[in-house]
């Protein structure tokens, strides 16, 4: 009988981890950054930086989503070296959950210690204009899917208590302060997307306790810390959800709003690789 479980139809991470040695990526550094929807440039900005494909990474997600252009970019930021994760995969790409699996368990066995994820995000609250910056302190999984589903062994059952690292996020606002960005602090809902949310899923959201709704990084951050490693995240709000203030939110709106966040988000994440404890 096949087997099916993740474990068997997911590449080795041996494999990928090989792979990068062979192409010069002998280790990676502590901090990674997860860069979402209209946030990869910032990847650009590292200097002495080597880019290898995810194409040619075994088991790496290649992004079909415009935005993401799916390369892992190693260099110095702020004279500190790390990881970027220039795209992500997402669930609604291929209706598998475990996308980033490989990628951030490849993280985690070539010296990987702290997991910053960014995205796009429909906001909940009307007093955050869009393009404003989020920082993610706890999540709902409304979408139904985990990564582990069917996942063998006693470290499936991963505590997500501090699922956001209480440390990280305080790092993250000093960070803001420092630069002179307003932070705010949120719920994001996951919902698995590729189709926005309707009013109704709104209205059901807010009373559920949801400040931000998106269509990613809670995958990686229930694989994140299987993995042992520590996480935080920022949400760009780049409209509001639908139905709220006149939202009705579109791929081109969340791609043009999150580039006007750009500035604000390159500063807040230089300040944030500068002084966090990570």
């Amino acid at each position: 009988m096949m087997d099916s479980s993740p474990a068997a139809i997911t590449p080795n991470v041996d494999a990928a981890i090989a792979t990068l040695k062979a192409k010069g990526v002998d280790s990676l550094p502590p901090l990674a950054i997860v860069l979402g929807s209209g946030l990869g440039p910032f990847a650009d900005e590292a200097s002495g930086a080597v880019a290898v494909s995810y194409a040619d990474i075994p088991g790496f997600p290649v992004p079909s989503v415009e935005g993401h252009a799916g390369r892992l970019v190693v260099g110095a930021i702020e004279g500190r070296r790390v990881a970027l994760f220039r795209g992500r995969g997402h669930y609604y790409e291929r209706g598998d959950a475990n996308a980033m699996r490989v990628a951030i368990e490849t993280f985690r066995g070539l010296g990987g210690e702290t997991l910053l994820l960014t995205n796009a995000a429909g906001g909940l609250n009307k007093e955050w204009v869009p393009p404003a910056l989020v920082a993610i302190r706890d999540h709902i999984n409304f979408a139904g899917a985990n990564p582990l589903i069917g996942y063998p062994g006693q470290d499936r059952f991963v505590p997500l208590t501090q699922a956001y690292d209480p440390g990280l996020t305080a790092d993250l606002h000093e960070a803001a302060r420092a630069s002179e960005i307003e932070l705010f602090d949120g719920v994001y809902m996951w919902f698995s997307g590729p189709s926005f949310e309707t009013p109704a899923e709104i209205r059901a959201a807010r009373v559920l306790g949801a400040d931000l709704v998106g269509m990613s990084t809670v995958p990686e951050v229930i694989l994140a810390r299987r993995a042992g490693l520590r996480c935080a995240a920022v949400s760009v709000v780049t409209n509001y959800a639908a139905g709220l203030a006149g939202g009705d939110p579109s791929h081109e709106e969340t791609q043009e709003v999150a580039a006007r966040a750009a500035d604000a988000f390159k500063r807040l994440l230089r300040a944030f690789i500068r002084h966090a404890k990570a």
